[in-house]
């Protein structure tokens, strides 16, 4: 047990900080897009802004801690005699057994937490998806003006780059 064992343990520990960091950035970022799913449901315009940019932000913080607990696996790999792009799986088994519960613990949290928040964001991105076109539709019956004639003189609907690009014409 000389320098090298206590060279791994000092990384060891890093990484295990940076996993729990990162750990509460997931759940911080998930408890956001839940927030932001219950504003879009409610169809409340400002609380679904204000919760994209917190969601914007959260994000930022989200990468550098991804970033952090990365550069800590990298010299626990270092430190193990390994590449740095080791993976979690194959490092496991080379890190002292009193570590290794821990880190195998915190790195599923972390694959289930990150499961979640992309579910929850592909989710609400349907709902925001949705919503825009339902909102196109109620649009396009209260512009009548947004409707052009055909060959026969019929009025068809425009397309919806048409009514958008309208619509952008007359608020500028």
């Amino acid at each position: 047990m000389g320098a090298s064992y206590s060279t791994m343990i000092e990384k060891l520990k890093k990484l295990i900080e940076a996993l729990r960091e990162e750990l509460k950035n997931y759940g911080q970022m998930l408890v956001l897009l839940e927030r932001q799913h219950k504003h879009v449901v409610t169809r409340s315009a400002d609380d679904v802004s204000h919760s994209t940019n917190l969601i914007w932000e959260q994000g930022a913080i989200l990468l550098e801690a991804r970033a952090l607990r990365e550069k800590c696996r990298h010299a626990v790999a270092k430190a193990a005699g390994q590449y740095e792009n080791t993976s979690f799986a194959e490092l496991l088994p080379l890190v002292p057994s009193d570590y290794q519960p821990l880190l195998k613990a915190l790195v599923d949290e972390n694959n289930e937490l990150l499961f979640l928040v992309r579910r929850q964001a592909r989710q609400n991105h349907l709902t925001l998806r949705r919503s825009i076109e339902l909102l196109q539709e109620v649009m396009n019956s209260l512009c009548p003006q947004d409707r052009a004639p055909d060959a026969d003189n019929r009025v068809k609907p425009r397309s919806r780059s048409q009514v958008t690009r309208r619509l952008h014409e007359e608020v500028n």
